[in-house]
């Protein structure tokens, strides 16, 4: 059965409705005195406000967001709260922070907001052009070949600045799609695209149903029966959006899946926006494959093609910078560059930030060390997460990217349905104390699996997350029997070449043309 997407499925556990959240407001705030329910017609007052205010489209009631805040109630520390929350649900690198802070302490004029020994600060500080610094973009455009290998060429002048992916997202909803409109998402996807594509934009969510049986790889099958979908309820199909290397999975997209996508697109006359923000994530043996590796090899470069396909990119990964805010659009169509780079002045990246990472990102011999530094990391640190969940008789999808594993606990569930899953969920959250996000919140058709994270805190935190985690496998019903049989499901799964619902196609496993 296929349904819109909606940041309030029947497997979210709101905790507060929005009318109590208002009245409390109201309550609280002098201002407001004279609106306090007891005297007032309260839904009068409601259609004084705008339906942004009073409907829940940002999805803050998603099990995703309410783990966060449990979180943020009782966080972990060490040695103020050693019993402690657990954050495994925020996609975070902090890796590589002593090769960033090293590069800092190397090149104080940078941090220093100076040049050449003096202070730039004035300049700074002044009004810039929301076009951005050209010394930036052009360090960005850089940037972003090297990830790729320098396969692919990055135009400077057609990269559009914001203030994150979010931001970049949100904007390029607004120049490709009317309210009502709707753009197609393979499943699980981020839950936080609930927000970002649709809560002001109006625009819709149609998903592509994707299936661990083949590793949640997506078909041309899906993509047509979500766009069947799509029309059953009259809705306008203006594009394609996927993430690549996948939140929540982990996995990059084939080159099978590519040209999948690039064709349907293509005969669809459709926009595909490929978010390429984990791309410098890549910790196996793959070259990490961008959408415009695709279009150059099917020479479809500076066709119309092309100004339909566009590229979103983001520091907040790769180097671990979310608090920068530093998102970017890229796309051939010059019009959506124009619009774009106009609307970007309600989220502009602030100049001492461009000047900073204009620095770092043109110095070569960083970046190169740093990507390949991150990525030895990243692919050390998910060793010892799949390692730890192992021992505990877990599995998770083979990975390749990303900040976190997809995790397979479909046999921790008292029933195969979401309503058991969120109560593993919960018990997982209350009392083991870890934040982790389950699969319904990613609108994944299948109950029992979830995201967890695993580069935003040190090896020892992470130790004593997994030794929580197996103890509480133990210590359930079928803690037992999961102990007797994980080796030998474990061993079977290993002499498996390709699993029937946990791998995707590895690197050798591969035909010529996905590599």
């Amino acid at each position: 059965m296929f349904l819109l997407a909606s940041p309030t499925t029947s497997h979210s556990i709101p905790t507060k409705t929005l009318i109590q959240d208002l009245s409390l407001s109201f309550s609280l705030s002098p201002h407001y005195s004279s609106l306090r329910p007891k005297s007032l017609d309260f839904k009068k007052k409601m259609k004084q406000l705008s339906t942004k205010v009073t409907s829940n489209g940002h999805g803050q009631d998603s099990s995703y967001f309410l783990g966060w805040e449990e979180y943020e109630k009782n966080p972990y520390d060490e040695i103020k709260n050693p019993n402690g929350m657990i954050q495994m649900g925020l996609a975070e690198n902090q890796l590589c922070f002593d090769l960033i802070e090293s590069w800092l302490a190397k090149n104080p004029d940078a941090a220093s907001l100076k040049r050449n020994g003096q202070s730039i600060f004035r300049e700074l500080a002044l009004f810039q052009d929301y076009h951005g610094m050209p010394e930036f973009k052009k360090a960005m455009a850089e940037f972003m070949e090297e990830i790729r290998g320098n396969r692919v060429t990055f135009d400077p002048k057609k990269i559009v600045l914001a203030a994150g992916s979010t931001s970049a997202n949100e904007t390029l909803m607004f120049c490709l799609a009317e309210p009502g409109d709707a753009f197609l998402l393979p499943t699980p996807y981020y839950p936080g695209f609930d927000r970002d594509l649709k809560w002001r934009t109006g625009a819709e969510i149609v998903p592509i149903h994707c299936s661990s049986s083949n590793g949640f790889q997506i078909t041309e099958s899906a993509l047509q029966q979500a766009y069947q979908q799509a029309q059953k309820l009259d809705l306008k199909v203006k594009g394609v959006l996927v993430t690549n290397p996948s939140n929540p999975l982990g996995t990059a997209l084939t080159r099978r899946e590519l040209n999948l996508l690039v064709d349907f697109i293509t005969s669809k006359n459709i926009h595909l926006i490929s978010d390429e923000i984990y791309s410098g994530t890549m910790f196996g043996f793959e070259q990490f494959i961008s959408v415009m590796d695709v279009l150059k090899d099917k020479k479809l470069e500076n066709t119309d093609v092309s100004k339909r396909v566009h590229v979103v990119y983001s520091l907040s990964k790769d180097l671990g910078l979310p608090g920068f805010r530093v998102g970017a659009i890229y796309s051939n169509d010059e019009m959506i560059v124009s619009a774009a780079t106009k609307m970007s002045s309600f989220g502009l990246v602030s100049s001492q930030t461009q000047y900073l990472l204009s620095a770092l990102l043109s110095d070569k011999k960083f970046t190169s060390q740093y990507l390949e530094e991150n990525q030895k990391r990243l692919k050390s640190r998910q060793k010892r997460l799949v390692s730890g969940l192992e021992s505990a008789g877990i599995t998770c999808l083979r990975s390749n990217a990303g900040l976190f594993c997809w995790v397979d606990m479909r046999h921790l569930l008292d029933t195969n349905t979401f309503e058991a899953e969120l109560d593993l969920w919960k018990k997982i959250v209350y009392n083991v104390k870890l934040n982790i996000s389950p699969g319904s919140s990613c609108h994944c058709t299948e109950p029992g699996w979830f995201r967890v994270c695993f580069a935003n805190m040190s090896e020892d935190t992470l130790d004593l997350a997994l030794k929580r985690l197996k103890t509480f496998v133990e210590s359930t019903d079928c803690g037992r029997m999961i102990s007797r049989s994980s080796h030998e499901r474990l061993k079977s799964l290993r002499k498996k070449t390709v699993s029937n619902w946990v791998f995707r196609v590895s690197w050798s496993d591969r035909v010529p043309d996905e590599r």
